[in-house]
């Protein structure tokens, strides 16, 4: 399905809802119909039509109850501006991507398991990366002498060499959007692996809360009413979960503060 069908599909309010709550959890249809607040037939029309779009799927449970959850990540991206209007789908790329063939992006994660090789060799030439795991960009030329970028940068009476220098910063940041969208791709690629791993991780209770409480934590420290706010969750099964991740070692109470126990 490319990306015009997507925009159809996912314009309709309750398809989207639908999609907001498989997001948190797999549900059956009489739950989807509880949320939305219509028929469980209008539900199924809803999920037949995103499940034919490869959105969502279906499984039965010992019961033969069958439930729906998200199929896949797929990344839908809409460009609008004076001079273009695009839009583009596509689905996490692979976390082996060589991320090498987008040389404008100098990456520096604090992961053992990835050098800085992996991203280029040429990323020793421009300078130290900057040591809080932060992604920068260099688009390949700086701005002239006096100007912040900010201003339009006008032709009239421009000769043939500033106007070859617009064309090939214009080609450049054109270049440079193309690898930010695949190093977008690759990263969420990464973010699916760890939160599957997470969740398998994760023996007991619901994986998806569990992972939310955990990674709100990776922030920073929070107190209950503050990560339940934060996760959309009741207080008291945000307290049972962090007293059982305490249990494990997981987390610890500092105060009315809850930590990671790192």
């Amino acid at each position: 399905m490319d990306s015009a069908e997507f925009l159809d599909l996912l314009g309709n309010a309750n398809r989207r809802r639908i999609l907001q709550l498989l997001a948190r959890k797999p549900c059956y249809v009489t739950e989807i119909s509880e949320f939305l607040g219509v028929s469980p037939k209008a539900v199924i029309d809803h999920l037949r039509k995103l499940e034919d779009a490869g959105l969502v799927e279906s499984r039965t449970d010992d019961r033969r109850r069958k439930y729906f959850s998200i199929a896949r990540h797929i990344r839908l991206e809409v460009t609008v501006s004076p001079y273009e209007f695009g839009t583009k789908s596509a689905y996490p790329a692979s976390t082996r991507l060589d991320i090498t063939s987008c040389r404008r992006l100098n990456i520096d994660l604090d992961d053992g398991s990835i050098s800085n090789d992996e991203f280029g060799a040429d990323t020793a030439d421009e300078g130290s990366p900057e040591q809080d795991g932060t992604a920068k960009v260099d688009a390949g030329h700086d701005t002239p002498d006096g100007d912040d970028g900010d201003g339009d940068e006008g032709t009239a009476g421009a000769s043939s060499d500033d106007v070859i220098t617009l064309v090939r910063k214009l080609r450049d940041f054109e270049q440079l959007e193309s690898e930010l969208s695949l190093a977008q791709r690759w990263t969420q690629g990464h973010i699916t692996d760890l939160r599957d791993a997470l969740a398998t991780s994760l023996d007991d209770g619901d994986p998806r809360l569990i992972s939310e409480i955990l990674l709100a934590l990776a922030e920073r420290d929070r107190q209950v009413e503050e990560l339940s706010r934060k996760i959309e969750a009741p207080p008291a099964i945000v307290e049972e979960v962090l007293e059982e991740l305490a249990a494990d070692g997981v987390v610890y109470r500092d105060g009315h503060r809850w930590c990671l126990d790192e």
